[in-house]
């Protein structure tokens, strides 16, 4: 994107940008403005990009795989999910790297997103929703000081977004992190601490 394209954003082109937990933070922006790709540069996945993304002293301890499991956790805009293995199976994949639910856990929390006649059934033959409520369900199987969440909701009703978003918002509690979610609108889901304009 040229500067002309980006001269109005709240991110690119700035000098410093600071996002702190427990913060919440929306970042809006039509399609193709960026805002996967600044998640992607954040959580380490895309490093194409001039300027610098540096992490408290806690963070920068840690080697990249570690960071992923223990302290940065994402649930991507194209999922990530592994079509040939069931529902239970991509969630606890992620939860055998990371040790932190137990399997009692995660039955309760498949039952409560409203997909437990789904455990058993492969990921390749969910609809697009469910498949975004496994990877939501995923990412929330580690712990975290920031949850990153590409455009989360977009294949959800309202009554799937509340009770999601009611899952979400209990694990940040618990866990004291911060948020940063991406949304094509003005999705209020959460109580941002700051919106942010691509």
């Amino acid at each position: 994107m040229s500067e002309s394209e980006i001269g109005d954003s709240d991110i690119f082109l700035k000098q410093e940008i600071v996002f702190e937990k427990p913060g919440r933070y929306l970042i809006r922006a039509q399609s193709g403005k960026g805002k996967s790709s600044v998640l992607n540069f954040i959580y380490g996945s895309n490093l194409h990009y001039d300027g610098q993304i540096s992490y408290s002293a806690d963070f920068e301890l840690r080697d990249p795989v570690d960071l992923k499991q223990t302290k940065l956790s994402y649930a991507f805009q194209d999922f990530k999910l592994f079509p040939g293995l069931t529902l239970t199976e991509n969630i606890e994949l992620k939860n055998k790297l990371t040790h932190y639910r137990s399997r009692e856990e995660i039955d309760g929390m498949v039952e409560r997103v409203n997909l437990g006649h789904r455990r058993d059934s492969l990921v390749q033959k969910l609809s697009i929703g469910q498949r975004q409520r496994v990877a939501i369900l995923r990412a929330l199987c580690q712990p975290f000081s920031f949850l990153l969440l590409d455009e989360p909701f977009s294949h959800l009703d309202n009554e799937n977004i509340r009770i999601m978003t009611s899952l979400i918002d209990e694990e940040l509690k618990k866990q004291q992190a911060g948020l940063i979610l991406t949304s094509l609108e003005s999705s209020y889901y959460f109580d941002y601490d700051k919106i942010l304009n691509l």
